[in-house]
């Protein structure tokens, strides 16, 4: 039998960080080494009182990791990146919202990294599917709805924006060229080729997408619902463990779904 992998969570007290820990805490096939929250949390027992593990408000110095999970922020990635790219450890995030200096890093790491949007295997299934039906269908329009929890920050949400980039790279463009984010007063016609996004914050949605390619006189829509937000803990852990001594280099939930025969 291998040894557990050994694990960091960063964002641990976050609504993802939790559902993780619930989790793996019974899952034999990992040794949660450390869980980072911010500081008003530190020093309390992770999972139990009197439990040995405390949160901890910094990574740690030394190596004691496999492979760091982060759901954090902007600034907790930043710290989860300098520490796996000190010491040759893996990473799986699904921290979104971050601006273009951050992504430049991410894009230019040596380490294994899988970053994502989002964790859900159905999403990674979807993602192919559009693709498929963008590139066949590429003359008809596309609308990409989300829905999420009313204390979601960021909007687009970073799945309905890789989805565009998925769509958009089908048809060979991008959405800086296609992209329609606002529409309000008279802003005419819609323009051939554009790939237009629709945003509702509210209650404790987890997360729905619906792609809309609308033809004449027909139309597409494919669509994903999350009602637990277990889901993407589920996949961030699998995608965690399938990484782990993977060669330095960029990954996804596809390749993850290609290897096993997905």
């Amino acid at each position: 039998m291998s040894a557990p992998i050994r694990l960091i969570v960063n964002g641990a007290t976050g609504r993802m960080g939790q559902a993780l820990l619930g989790l793996i805490r019974d899952d034999t096939r990992f040794d949660l080494r450390a869980a980072i929250a911010s500081t008003r949390h530190a020093g309390r027992s992770v999972f139990a009182t009197g439990d040995a593990l405390a949160y901890s408000d910094t990574l740690p110095v030394d190596k004691i990791a496999d492979v760091v999970i982060d759901f954090s922020g902007p600034a907790g990635l930043a710290s989860a990146l300098d520490y796996c790219e000190r010491h040759s450890v893996a990473l799986v995030t699904g921290t979104t919202g971050i601006d273009s200096a951050l992504q430049a890093r991410l894009d230019a790491t040596s380490i294994a990294l899988l970053h994502a949007a989002n964790f859900s295997l159905g999403i990674a299934v979807l993602t192919r599917v559009l693709r498929q039906a963008s590139s066949a269908l590429r003359d008809w329009d596309l609308e990409i709805v989300e829905a999420h929890h009313n204390r979601k920050e960021d909007a687009p949400s970073g799945t309905a924006l890789a989805l565009g980039h998925a769509a958009a790279a089908a048809r060979n463009t991008t959405l800086e060229q296609s992209a329609v984010y606002v529409r309000e007063g008279r802003p005419g016609p819609r323009k051939t080729g554009t790939i237009g996004f629709s945003v509702i914050r509210g209650g404790d949605i987890v997360g729905e997408h619906n792609a809309m390619l609308i033809g004449q006189g027909e139309r597409v829509e494919l669509s994903h619902r999350a009602t637990d937000r277990v889901i993407f803990a589920r996949g961030a852990i699998e995608a965690a463990r399938w990484l782990v001594g993977k060669a330095p280099g960029h990954y996804d939930l596809d390749a993850m779904l290609a290897e096993r025969g997905g």
